[in-house]
């Protein structure tokens, strides 16, 4: 499998990182886009001409518009002239492209060693990686599937102007929106470590850059989980019917997601600001969500009657503050380091 990772200079800079991303309810770590690939050089006397035009046509495409959308990812919600998403029309792109992809795989052709397949990184010190191998590049699509979902639920989830003119509003059909969002990403990241990693060597797993690694892959699979029952917990505040064992039992479950996202990229050389960002964002939602289940476990514990149970439920509400207060520190590091955000 032939693999390199070319440098900065060798390529004219295209890796993208803005200064700001603007408002920030969901972190997406960069968009890792796709190089031009000419699969008439590699495969035009393997497969019918029609097959190998359409592998072009659908990968020419995602290209293009990956190129486009790039740039304004986290901050806004481009139209198509014909009034759809981009962000609909390149997750709808890769879809159609993947099942041409695997049929280059199928009964272990030798056609899938055939194409060099190069991206640019976010998360890793190499600017590109490129790979002679097609379940490179179905994870990288995989991947980015997953960031495009991400990028959605963050525009679902930032407040919108209300009707009463005063504070801005998540509505309720976006939450629930989101919530579904969230596990489809988680989705299609379980599927890339459960089901594509599988097909690489030790060896060529090393050669993978950082954001494909499967410590990247985990965490940002546990952190969609871990958004998806962030939003749950929400809902249930705002509802009169969710008891206060509801309430914990999220906080807990979000405490769990975040930590295993952390332990997951704890161990990888993040770099690039998008990276560090990342790791920071982990760490602020991992003392926050902290803050809420200790919150909910000591208004639990002072429903009980006894001194003990006043004394424990009082030393886990100081907890709660505690954590709080780490959680806005957390916040501000991530939202002042580069990107910037808020």
């Amino acid at each position: 499998m032939g693999c390199f990772a070319s440098r900065p200079n060798d390529t004219g800079g295209n890796r993208r990182k803005p200064t700001s991303i603007g408002d920030v309810s969901v972190y997406v770590p960069g968009l890792r886009i796709p190089k031009p690939v000419e699969f008439s050089q590699s495969l035009g006397d393997q497969l019918p001409k029609t097959l190998v035009e359409r592998l072009t046509a659908l990968r020419t495409r995602i290209v293009v518009m990956a190129n486009q959308e790039g740039p304004t990812i986290t901050r806004t919600r481009r139209k198509t002239q014909h009034g759809g998403s981009t962000l609909a029309d390149l997750h709808h792109a890769l879809e159609d492209y993947i099942p041409v992809l695997l049929g280059l795989t199928k009964d272990g052709s030798h056609l899938q060693f055939k194409v060099q397949f190069n991206w640019v990184n976010q998360e890793d010190e190499e600017e590109e990686t490129a790979m002679s191998n097609v379940w490179y590049e179905i994870l990288s699509v995989l991947h980015l599937m997953a960031m495009l979902q991400m990028s959605q639920a963050n525009l679902l989830l930032l407040p919108r102007g209300s009707s009463d003119g005063y504070h801005p509003k998540i509505s309720e059909e976006n939450r629930r929106a989101s919530i579904d969002i969230f596990l489809k990403a988680a989705g299609y990241l379980d599927c890339a470590v459960k089901h594509v990693l599988p097909h690489f060597s030790t060896e060529q797993r090393r050669s993978l850059p950082i954001d494909l690694a499967e410590g990247a892959l985990r965490a940002l699979c546990l952190q969609a989980l871990g958004q998806g029952v962030d939003i749950q917990l929400g809902m249930a505040i705002d509802s009169a019917k969710a008891t206060l064992a509801v309430k914990r039992r999220l906080s807990c479950e979000m405490v769990k997601y975040w930590q295993q996202a952390q332990d997951n990229l704890m161990n990888l050389p993040l770099a690039n600001g998008w990276g560090e960002k990342h790791m920071l964002f982990v760490k602020w939602k991992y003392v926050e969500a902290k803050a809420a289940a200790y919150y909910y476990h000591g208004l639990i514990l002072d429903e009980g009657n006894t001194e003990k149970s006043h004394g424990m439920a009082v030393a886990a509400l100081q907890a709660a503050d505690e954590c709080l207060k780490e959680s806005k520190k957390a916040s501000e590091a991530f939202n002042t380091s580069s990107p910037t955000s808020r």
